[in-house]
């Protein structure tokens, strides 16, 4: 069976913690089965953003390469390495081959960990391209940065908001850098719901839903990354911990 399965009609019945639908339809899913990335559905983001977003519009210290993005025994592992003082990681996204409007994205991943890391789950809205950031939408389903341990972030990024956004929550679990833990994401037409191992998190469900305020009514794509450095990654780095890997098990998404 290929690793990569676009289900669009399937119907599946699963059992959703938190009070979410019983009944979902499967849209994507990839267990990282084979042993190569499966392009149809992923691109390979290179480099270090220059010359139009140099340090990817945060300062970030890593060039992202192919050779930083491996699928083995069945994970996808992004490698965070060190050569000579210069920092290299991987990054992949869904663009303009797997976008949604509404859904629940469930990701399995183990974090990385030590001064400098900064994985992130996340999502853009599909029209950057042609109204940009912050206006396109962000939606960080988690994000984790080494100099804050135990701590997952789950923010909304828009117009009215962004940056060091206040429609922000910062959730403390104790020893979340071991193993796998489940990061899910549920949205739809009024809210977005997020969720650590099946726990509710956080809420935004703005009553005023202008497009400053809620550009999300319209189709995202997905974003897995692994950053060095940078204003929200911390600018002290330290180079003792390289090689970091952020191992995903699994990605699904549902109607």
């Amino acid at each position: 069976m290929n690793a990569l399965r676009v289900l669009i009609v399937l119907s599946v019945t699963l059992l959703f913690s938190s009070g979410l639908s019983t009944d979902r339809k499967f849209i994507f899913e990839d267990d990282f089965s084979s042993d190569v990335l499966d392009k149809r559905y992923w691109n390979y983001e290179l480099g270090d953003g220059c010359p139009t977003l140099c340090g990817w519009g945060n300062k970030e210290y890593q060039a992202y390469t192919q050779d930083n993005v491996s699928v083995k025994d069945n994970q996808l592992i992004i490698t965070a390495t060190e050569q000579n003082g210069k920092y290299f990681s991987g990054r992949i996204t869904t663009k303009d081959k797997m976008e949604f409007k509404y859904g629940t994205v469930e990701v399995r991943a183990k974090l990385p960990k030590g001064l400098g890391v900064w994985p992130a789950i996340w999502m853009l809205g599909h029209d950057i391209d042609d109204i940009h950031w912050p206006s396109c939408g962000e939606i960080d389903i988690m994000e984790y940065v080494g100099r804050m341990p135990n701590k997952i972030h789950t923010t909304l990024h828009t117009q009215d908001s962004h940056g060091t956004s206040i429609n922000t929550k910062i959730t403390t679990i104790e020893n979340i850098e071991e193993g796998f833990h489940v990061y899910k994401m549920d949205w739809d037409a009024e809210k977005i719901q997020f969720f650590i191992d099946d726990h509710r998190v956080y809420t935004f469900a703005p009553d005023n839903k202008t497009a400053d305020i809620w550009p999300f009514n319209k189709p995202f794509y997905l974003i897995v990354n692994l950053a060095v450095g940078g204003h929200f990654g911390g600018f002290e780095v330290d180079d003792s911990i390289f090689p970091q890997e952020f191992i995903i098990d699994y990605i699904k998404v549902y109607e």
